[in-house]
């Protein structure tokens, strides 16, 4: 070491170096959407914890996949809060935590029954890999979010012992806050993007019409999901609302990664009101 020069900063334990690299915030929370709409759909313990976990390992896979895919581009522009980028994380480890997990997706969504695993491998698991893949960068790239999103309570319902779809009130719910989850989630990163030749949705339409489509949806989204059950909503509901309208400011006056982790909070919100209301 030079005269003068400071020591090298440690890089993050290999265990948290492989979460931040699979997007660790967002697919723990996607894994805790499924898990709560598992306890509203009734599943016994075994086969809510299992469809949990299918749902959490193909969300991991996307995360990694999406590191890797990006790798170049994330280099072009100096991530450095990427851990491969870094190099806190050597790519050989990526790719066996990546295949592991989507082994580990295919059996648990086998064991939640084919009905079940069909939508969750090719619609929710599959949807992100072709996001990563190809739809990033075209006027499509909010499709596999609605895909995603709007089709997880039916990978809950179809496990269930008398498998059947999710209403269209759970289904629109959910497409309605993956797409708003999309656009606020690319903010931050339009700049680089736009460098790096990525030009989704969001960069297309810029970032005033995203903010305001995501409000729209994020504001759709939970009239859905509160008063589309059958019967009265409780009285409580219309605190819910109050609260998910609170958080619409932050989502769209907001910078950073503050209006994605809003919209997250309504989507859990949301869940959990129902959760509640079931009970």
């Amino acid at each position: 070491m030079t005269a003068g020069a400071s020591p090298a900063r440690p890089g993050p334990p290999p265990v948290l170096a492989l979460l931040a690299a699979a997007h660790g915030g967002p697919a723990l929370a996607v894994g805790a959407l499924a898990g709560l709409l598992a306890l509203r759909g009734a599943l016994d313990p075994i086969d809510a914890a299992g469809v949990t976990a299918a749902v959490l390992t193909g969300q991991l896979t996307i995360g990694w996949g999406n590191d890797l895919r990006d790798l170049a581009r994330d280099r072009a522009v100096g991530r450095t809060d990427k851990p491969l980028v870094t190099e806190a994380l050597p790519i050989g480890w990526v790719v066996r935590a990546l295949v592991v997990a989507a082994l580990a997706c295919l059996v648990l969504s086998a064991l939640a029954g084919w009905r079940s695993a069909l939508v969750n491998v090719v619609l929710v698991v599959g949807a992100g890999h072709a996001y990563n893949v190809w739809l990033k960068a075209t006027w499509w790239s909010w499709l596999p979010y609605a895909s995603a999103f709007g089709t997880l309570p039916t990978v809950v319902t179809l496990a269930g012992p008398s498998p059947v779809w999710a209403p269209p009130w759970a289904t629109g719910a959910g497409a309605a806050l993956g797409v708003a989850a999309h656009l606020l989630n690319t903010l931050p990163d339009l700049a680089d993007d736009e460098r790096t030749g990525i030009r989704g949705l969001p960069h297309r339409i810029g970032e005033r019409r995203s903010r305001l489509l995501a409000v729209v949806l994020l504001s759709a989204a939970s009239p859905l999901a509160l008063l589309g059950p059958a019967g009265p909503p409780p009285e409580w509901s219309w605190g819910v609302l109050a609260l998910v309208a609170a958080l619409v400011v932050p989502a769209y006056a907001a910078h950073g990664r503050a209006p994605f982790r809003a919209a997250v909070a309504i989507a859990l919100l949301d869940v959990v009101a129902l959760l509640v209301a079931a009970g």
